[in-house]
C-alpha cells in the first residue's frame, strides 16, 4: 500500500466543494429573485470586511452586533464576517478594543447587502487594555473558553528581560502556562512537554520557537499583529498537537502610507518597513532584527574566544494583493539563525514560507487555501575557525514539511459551519555526523525518516437557543509512517527499563508504506448564559500527534532531535474536559465592564507519552527506539483569572493550581510521578499604571510565585577509596524539588515630546528585571567538596542571580 490514499480523499475534496461553491453561488442568485415568502425562509446576508482605517490592516475578532435579534458575528483572522437575517430594518454595533463604537442602519428586502467597513483607534492611546477582548464583555458572550489574546500594545508594555518585549515570555503569565525555568526553550501548557503545543506563523509551524537559549522568542513584536493560544477547547479544523495552539498572525503591512519602526537596545536593534503596493490594493511588511552583544565584547575578547560567534538574527516578511472583492493573496516568510561558540560551537534556525488564497464565493462561503514549507535545523561543529581540516566532527539535524490546507467557512443563519483538511509531507533527519581524523572521513547517525499526515475534518457553531450556544466537530487524521529506510524489531523479553537489542531488520522503498495510523478526533464545546454578564462553559477534546521530540535533559534544548510515530513509537494522544465560571461586573462609562474574572477546571489523559531508560543514548543512536519508553499521563488543575480592564491602575492576576504525572513501566517502580514540568501552584500578576499627573509617563510591574520543579536527587550515598559516590537506592523518578521560584520586574515608559506637524513618534523604555536579585534555582546538582572529598555539596544553579537594568528606544516614523 502507498502513501497516496490520502491525497485522492483530500484531492475529492477540494474538487467537489468548488461545486458546491458554485451551486450556493447560483442558489444565492435565485433567491434574490424569488418571492417573500422563499426568502423569509432562506434569509438574507450582511457581510464584508472590517480593516483598520489607519492602515488597511484586516481585523482579528471585531463584534458586529444586531441590537434587534441579539445575535451578531465575529470577524475571522482575516478581518471576514457575515450574517443571515430576515428581511427588515437592523441597526448594527460594531466594536473592537481600542476602537471608537460605530453603529450603522442596514435595510434588507430582496438582495444581499455587503457591508464593508473600517474602524480608526480611539484618541487616547490604548494602556488600559491588558489582555484584549473582542467586545463588550466577550469573555462571558463567546463561545471560546481556555482562550487567552495577547494584544501587542500591552504587550509593549509589560516588563521584559533586558527591556524587549517578547511573546512566549508573555504567555508565561497566563493562567495554566509555565516553563521549567530562565533560559529553558518553550513553554507548557496545563502539563504537556514543550513539543505538544502547535506553535504557527501565518499557519506554519515553527519547531523551536525560541532565540538565545529560551530568553527570547523568534517572533518580531513590530511585525506580529495578533497572538492566540488555545489551552482548550481546540475546534476541529487545528491537529497535530496535544496541549495548545499558539496561533501568531503577522502584519500585512500598511496599505495606506509608508511607515518605519524600529528600536535600539542593549542586546539587539531592530527595524521594519512597511508601505502600500498597487496603489493601495496591496501592502507589504519587512522586518529583521540582529543581536551584537558579540560585536561589542570582541576587543574585550583573547585567546582562544579571541573571535567567538554569539549573535542571532531573523527577517520576517509579509505581502498581500486585493485582486477584487472576491480574490486576495498572501505571501509570508521567516528566516532567523543562532550562532554560538569559538572553536567548538553550534548553530540553528527556522525557515518557514506561506502562500495563501482568500476566495468569497458567496455572501456565505468563504475560503482560505494555505500552502506553506517549514524547515527547523541545527549542527554541531567541533571546527568552527577551520583551524582543523583533517580532524573534525560535525553532526547535523532537521525537520521539514511541506504541507496544503483548503479552509471553508459556510455561513448558514444561526450555524457557522467549517470543513476542509490538511496534507503534511514530513521529512526528517534525526542526525547525521561526520568525523574526519587525520583525513579520514566517516559519515554515521541515524538515516532520515519520512511520513505523510492528512486529515479531514468538520464543525459547526451553533446558536441552539438565545442562552445555549454549541460548536461541535469530528477531525480524522491518518499517519503513514514509509521508505526509504529500515524498520527495526526489538526485543520483548527483557526487564522493563533496560535496553533492547535489534532482532530483525526490515528495508523498504521509497514511498512504501511501513506502519499507518489513524484516529477520529471528536470535539465538542457549549456555552450556557446565566445572565447578561455571567456564563457557563464547557468543552471536551480528542487530539492526536504523530511527531516527537526526543529529549532527557534538564530542560529542552535547541539540539534535541524530531522523530516520526514509527512501528515502535505510537502517536502521543490527548483527551482533555474542561469547565468554566465565567462573569463579569462593573461597568465602565458605557464601555464593557470594570472587572473580568473567570475559574475553570480540566482534566487531561494522556496516551503514549515517551520517556526513556535510565542512561539511554539519544545523540545519534540509530536504535534510539530501543532506549525509549512509552507510558501514560495525566494532568489536571484550576485556574483563577481576575482582570480589570479600565481606570488608572489596571492589569490582572491569576492563579494556577496543577498537578502533572506520568506512569511508566519500568520508571520509578512503575508508580505514578511527577514530570519535569510540574508545578503545583503558579501565581502571576500584572499592573499597569497611568498616572494622571504625568502624561508622558506609563509604569507597570509583573511579580511571578511558583512552586519549583521536579529533579531527581539521591537517597544515600557510600564511599569507595575516599570518594563519595552518589545513589539513588529506591529508583525514583523526580523525587525531590528545587526551591520555590519568584520574581518581580519594573518597567517604565516616556513618551517623545509631540509636536505639530511631527511625523515622528518615539518612547523610552526603562526596565529592571529581578529587582531584589533573586538568585531562582534552575536545576540543583550534588558534587564532591573540593577541599575535603568526602563532603557532597549541594549547588544552586541559577541563570541570572542579580537584578538586570536596561534601557531600549522605540522610534517611529
Amino acid at each position: 500500500m502507498k502513501h497516496t490514499i490520502p491525497f485522492w480523499i483530500l484531492g475529492l475534496l477540494i474538487y467537489l466543494i468548488p461545486l458546491q461553491a458554485t451551486k450556493a453561488q447560483e442558489l444565492t442568485n435565485a433567491r434574490s429573485n424569488a418571492s417573500e415568502k422563499g426568502i423569509r425562509s432562506a434569509g438574507l446576508t450582511i457581510s464584508g470586511y472590517i480593516k483598520d482605517a489607519g492602515n488597511g490592516e484586516g481585523l482579528i475578532g471585531v463584534s458586529v452586533y444586531v441590537k434587534e435579534t441579539g445575535t451578531g458575528a465575529v470577524t475571522n483572522s482575516y478581518g471576514f464576517y457575515a450574517i443571515t437575517l430576515q428581511p427588515g430594518h437592523y441597526n448594527l454595533v460594531i466594536s473592537y478594543v481600542g476602537y471608537a463604537k460605530q453603529s450603522k442602519t442596514v435595510t434588507l428586502t430582496d438582495q444581499n447587502v455587503r457591508l464593508d467597513l473600517e474602524m480608526s483607534q480611539e484618541g487616547k492611546q490604548l494602556q488600559e487594555v491588558v489582555v484584549s477582548t473582542t467586545r463588550d464583555d466577550d469573555n462571558v458572550k463567546n463561545i471560546e473558553m481556555s482562550v487567552n489574546r495577547i494584544d501587542v500594545k500591552t504587550l509593549q508594555r509589560i516588563p521584559a528581560l533586558l527591556g524587549e518585549v517578547d511573546v512566549i515570555r508573555s504567555i508565561q503569565l497566563l493562567p495554566g502556562v509555565s516553563t521549567v525555568g530562565e533560559g529553558a526553550t518553550g513553554f507548557n501548557v496545563r502539563g504537556g512537554s514543550i513539543d505538544q503545543n502547535l506553535v504557527l506563523l501565518d499557519e506554519a509551524p515553527v519547531y523551536n520557537s525560541s532565540h538565545l537559549f529560551g530568553f527570547f522568542s523568534v517572533f518580531n513584536p513590530d511585525a506580529v499583529k495578533d497572538v492566540k493560544l488555545i489551552k482548550g477547547g481546540i475546534p476541529s479544523n487545528y491537529g497535530g498537537r496535544i496541549s495548545s495552539i499558539l496561533d501568531v498572525r503577522l502584519k500585512e503591512g500598511n496599505a495606506k502610507k509608508a511607515e518605519l519602526n524600529g528600536g535600539i537596545g542593549l542586546i539587539f536593534s531592530r527595524l521594519s518597513y512597511e508601505r502600500p503596493l498597487f496603489k493601495g490594493k496591496g501592502s507589504f511588511i519587512v522586518a529583521a532584527r540582529r543581536s551584537y552583544a558579540d560585536i561589542l565584547a570582541q576587543p574585550f575578547l583573547t585567546g582562544d574566544l579571541k573571535g567567538a560567534k554569539f549573535y542571532f538574527y531573523d527577517l520576517t516578511a509579509k505581502a498581500n494583493y486585493h485582486i477584487n472583492d472576491k480574490n486576495t493573496v498572501f505571501i509570508s516568510g521567516y528566516l532567523g539563525r543562532d550562532v554560538f561558540g569559538s572553536d567548538f560551537g553550534f548553530n540553528w534556525g527556522n525557515t518557514t514560507l506561506s502562500a495563501r488564497w482568500n476566495h468569497v464565493f458567496s455572501d456565505r462561503l468563504f475560503l482560505n487555501t494555505t500552502a506553506y514549507y517549514s524547515n527547523y535545523d541545527y549542527s554541531l561543529n567541533s571546527d568552527l575557525k577551520q583551524k582543523r581540516p583533517n580532524d573534525f566532527f560535525r553532526t547535523d539535524s532537521r525537520i521539514v514539511d511541506y504541507s496544503l490546507k483548503p479552509d471553508f467557512s459556510l455561513f448558514l443563519g444561526k450555524n457557522t459551519i467549517s470543513f476542509g483538511g490538511q496534507a503534511i509531507i514530513h521529512d526528517f533527519q534525526p542526525g547525521m555526523a561526520t568525523a574526519a581524523s587525520s583525513g579520514s572521513v566517516r559519515t554515521f547517525g541515524i538515516a532520515n525518516k519520512h511520513a505523510l499526515e492528512a486529515a479531514l475534518y468538520i464543525g459547526n457553531e451553533q446558536q441552539l437557543t438565545s442562552k445555549l450556544q454549541l460548536q461541535y466537530g469530528l477531525r480524522y487524521s491518518l499517519f503513514n509512517y514509509t521508505g526509504p529506510g529500515e524498520a527495526y524489531t526489538f526485543q520483548t523479553d527483557v526487564p522493563l527499563g533496560t535496553r533492547r537489542e535489534v532482532i530483525t531488520t526490515v528495508d523498504y522503498r521509497g514511498g512504501e508504506v511501513i506502519k499507518t495510523y489513524g484516529n477520529w478526533e471528536p470535539r465538542f464545546s457549549a456555552k450556557y448564559d446565566l445572565t447578561s454578564n455571567s456564563s457557563l462553559k464547557f468543552s471536551y477534546n480528542r487530539l492526536a500527534q504523530y511527531i516527537h521530540l526526543v529529549s532527557n535533559t534538564t530542560a529542552s534544548t535547541p539540539l534535541d532531535i524530531w522523530t516520526p510515530s514509527t512501528n515502535n513509537i505510537k502517536p502521543q494522544i490527548g483527551d482533555q474536559v474542561a469547565g468554566g465560571y465565567f462573569k463579569n461586573f462593573g461597568r465602565s462609562n458605557g464601555a464593557g465592564s470594570e472587572f473580568e474574572a473567570s475559574v475553570e477546571v480540566y482534566y487531561k489523559w494522556l496516551q503514549n507519552q515517551i520517556d526513556y531508560i535510565d542512561g539511554a543514548s539519544l545523540i545519534l543512536n540509530k536504535y534510539l527506539e530501543g532506549d525509549l519508553l512509552s507510558g501514560k499521563g495525566r494532568a489536571y488543575g484550576a485556574e483563577f483569572f481576575i482582570k480589570r480592564n479600565t481606570g488608572v491602575v489596571n492589569g490582572w492576576v491569576s492563579y494556577t493550581l496543577a498537578k502533572t504525572e506520568r506512569q511508566v513501566n519500568g520508571i520509578n517502580n512503575n508508580n505514578w510521578y511527577p514530570t519535569r514540568f510540574d508545578k503545583r501552584h503558579t501565581l502571576t500578576s500584572v499592573l499597569l499604571f497611568d498616572p494622571p499627573q504625568a502624561k508622558r509617563w506609563s509604569f507597570s510591574a509583573t511579580f511571578t510565585l511558583a512552586s519549583g520543579t521536579p529533579g531527581t536527587f539521591p537517597t544515600n550515598r557510600f564511599e569507595y577509596e575516599g570518594f563519595v559516590v552518589p545513589q539513588n537506592t529506591d529508583n525514583s523518578r523526580n523525587n525531590y524539588r528545587i526551591p520555590a521560584y519568584h520574581r518581580l520586574d519594573l518597567a517604565a515608559t516616556l513618551q517623545g515630546r509631540k509636536r505639530p506637524g511631527k511625523r515622528k513618534d518615539d518612547n523610552w523604555v526603562f526596565s529592571v528585571y529581578n529587582v531584589y536579585a533573586r538568585k531562582n534555582a534552575f536545576s540543583v546538582y550534588f558534587q564532591p567538596n573540593t577541599d575535603n572529598p568526602r563532603i557532597t555539596e549541594a549547588i544552586r544553579y541559577s541563570v541570572f542571580a542579580t537584578l538586570i537594568p536596561s534601557v531600549t528606544y522605540n522610534f517611529k516614523f
